[in-house]
C-alpha cells in the first residue's frame, strides 16, 4: 500500500459531507448547537453546585433528567414513525431553544432556585426525547447504507466536539462571566439546528405507518426483546453509562483531587471528548471492520478500565489522559452500536428504536450521574469511580457470556 493510500485508509472518511448537502447541513447545525448545549450542561452542572454545595444535588440533574427521557424517548420514538421526522425534528428543536432562553433569563434575573433549575432540565430533557430519535431517523434516508458507518463517525465526532469546546468555554465563561453568559451563548448557536432541519426536505415513514401509541411502543420493545444483537448494542452501553459515569462528581474530583475550581471542572467534563476526536480524527479504517459486536465489547471494557484508573489518581494530566481514553473507546463503540441499529433495524421500526436508544445513550449518563452521586455521598469519590469502572467490565463479561452471538456479528450478513 502507498503512503498516500495508507494515509487515506487511516484519516477521516468525510464522504458523506462531499455526497448529500442535506446531511452536510443537518451535521453542521448539530455541530454549532452542540457547543452551546454542552456549555449549557457544565453551567448547570456548577450552578447547581455552587448553591448546595452538594455531589448529591449535582447528581439529582442527571434524575430530573432521566425520568422524561425514559418516557418521551420511547413515545417519541413511536411519533417518529408515524409523522413527518423533519416537521417532528423542528417542533421539539423550537421547544428546546425556548428552554435555553429560559435558563438564561433565569440567571440575568439572579433567580437562584435549584428547584426550577431541576424543572427546565426536565422539559428540556423531554423536548430532546423527542427530538432525537426523529433527527437519527432522517440520516438512512440521506445516504446509502455503506456510507453509514462514516456518517455515524461524523455524528459522533460533532457530539464529542461539542463534549470538548462546549464544557472548556462553560467553565470558562461562568468564571468569567457566570451562568447568564454561558446559557445566551447556547440560545445563539441553537439557531443553526433550526436552520439545517428547516431546509431539509419532508422525510415521512415508510412502510407502514402505525398510530402513534403505547401499542405502538409495545410493538417496538417486543421487535427488541426477539433481536439479541441489536438488544446487546444497549445493555453493553447501559454497562458503561450507568455504572461507570463519573461526570456528576467532576466538581468535587476537581477540588479534592487536583485542587481546582471551574476551570478544572471544564477541563475534566472536556476530557472523554477530547480522546474521541483524536480517535475520530482516525477513524478511516472503521467502515472495514465486520466483527462489529466485538469491537463494541472490547472498546466499552477499555471505557471500564480508564474510568477505573481515574479514581486511583491525583494527578490531574493522568486524570485527563484516561478520561480521554475513555472517549476514545467509546466513541468507536458509539459508532458500531448506532450502525448495527440503523441496518439491521426496518425503515418503519426506526424511530420507535432509536426511541430506545436515546433512552439508553441519553438517559443512561443522566442515571449513572445519580449512581455516581449517591455512592459518593455514602463512601467517597474515588471509590464509587473505581467500583463503576469495575462493575462495568464485569457486567460486559457476564452479557458477552449470556448473548454469545453478539461477538460474531457480522457487518457484511447483519442479523438483528
Amino acid at each position: 500500500m502507498s503512503r498516500r493510500s495508507l494515509v487515506r485508509a487511516v484519516l477521516t472518511d468525510i464522504t458523506p459531507l462531499q455526497s448529500s448537502a442535506d446531511y452536510r447541513r443537518l451535521w453542521f447545525g448539530s455541530t454549532v448547537s452542540q457547543l452551546g448545549q454542552q456549555m449549557t450542561a457544565v453551567a448547570v452542572a456548577i450552578q447547581v453546585y455552587a448553591l448546595t454545595e452538594s455531589s448529591f444535588s449535582v447528581g439529582l440533574v442527571g434524575l430530573f433528567a432521566f425520568v422524561p427521557l425514559v418516557g418521551f424517548g420511547l413515545y417519541g420514538g413511536a411519533i417518529a414513525d408515524a409523522f413527518d421526522r423533519r416537521k417532528l425534528s423542528l417542533l421539539s428543536s423550537t421547544g428546546l431553544w425556548v428552554l435555553s432562553i429560559a435558563l438564561a433569563l433565569q440567571a440575568f434575573l439572579h433567580v437562584d432556585s435549584v428547584g426550577l433549575l431541576y424543572a427546565i432540565v426536565a422539559v428540556q430533557a423531554a423536548c430532546f426525547a423527542v427530538n432525537s430519535p426523529a433527527r437519527s431517523a432522517i440520516i438512512p434516508r440521506l445516504l446509502p447504507p455503506e456510507m453509514l458507518p462514516a456518517a455515524n463517525a461524523l455524528s459522533a465526532a460533532s457530539m464529542n466536539l461539542g463534549f470538548t469546546v462546549g464544557p472548556l468555554l462553560g467553565g470558562v465563561v461562568y468564571g468569567w462571566k457566570g451562568p447568564a453568559a454561558a446559557y445566551t451563548i447556547d440560545c445563539v448557536t441553537f439557531t443553526a439546528a433550526l436552520y439545517a432541519l428547516w431546509r431539509l426536505p419532508p422525510v415521512p415513514p415508510l412502510g407502514e405507518v402505525r398510530r402513534a401509541g403505547l401499542a405502538s411502543v409495545l410493538e417496538g420493545l417486543r421487535y427488541l426483546r426477539t433481536r439479541p444483537n441489536v438488544l446487546m448494542t444497549f445493555l453493553v452501553d447501559m454497562c458503561a453509562m450507568i455504572l461507570a459515569q463519573p461526570r456528576a462528581l467532576f466538581p468535587a474530583i476537581a477540588i479534592s483531587f487536583y485542587g481546582g475550581g471551574t476551570r478544572t471542572v471544564g477541563l475534566l467534563a472536556a476530557s472523554p471528548a477530547m480522546g474521541a476526536l483524536l480517535a475520530f480524527a482516525a477513524s478511516g479504517w472503521v467502515g472495514r471492520v465486520r466483527r462489529q459486536g466485538l469491537a463494541v465489547m472490547i472498546c466499552v471494557i477499555i471505557y471500564g478500565a480508564s474510568i477505573a484508573g481515574l479514581g486511583l489518581t491525583n494527578v490531574l494530566w493522568i486524570g485527563v489522559a484516561l478520561l480521554a481514553l475513555s472517549g476514545a473507546a467509546d466513541i468507536v463503540s458509539s459508532v458500531y452500536r448506532n450502525t448495527i441499529l440503523q441496518v439491521a433495524t426496518p425503515d418503519a421500526m426506526r424511530g420507535r428504536l432509536q426511541g430506545v436508544f436515546i433512552v439508553v445513550v441519553a438517559g443512561g449518563p443522566r442515571l449513572g450521574d445519580f449512581t455516581s452521586g449517591s455512592v459518593a455521598s455514602l463512601s467517597t469519590e474515588s471509590f464509587a469511580i473505581v467500583a463503576g469502572g469495575c462493575a462495568c467490565m464485569i457486567g460486559v463479561l457476564l452479557l458477552g457470556l449470556h448473548y454469545r452471538g453478539f461477538a460474531r456479528y457480522d457487518a457484511r450478513h447483519p442479523v438483528p
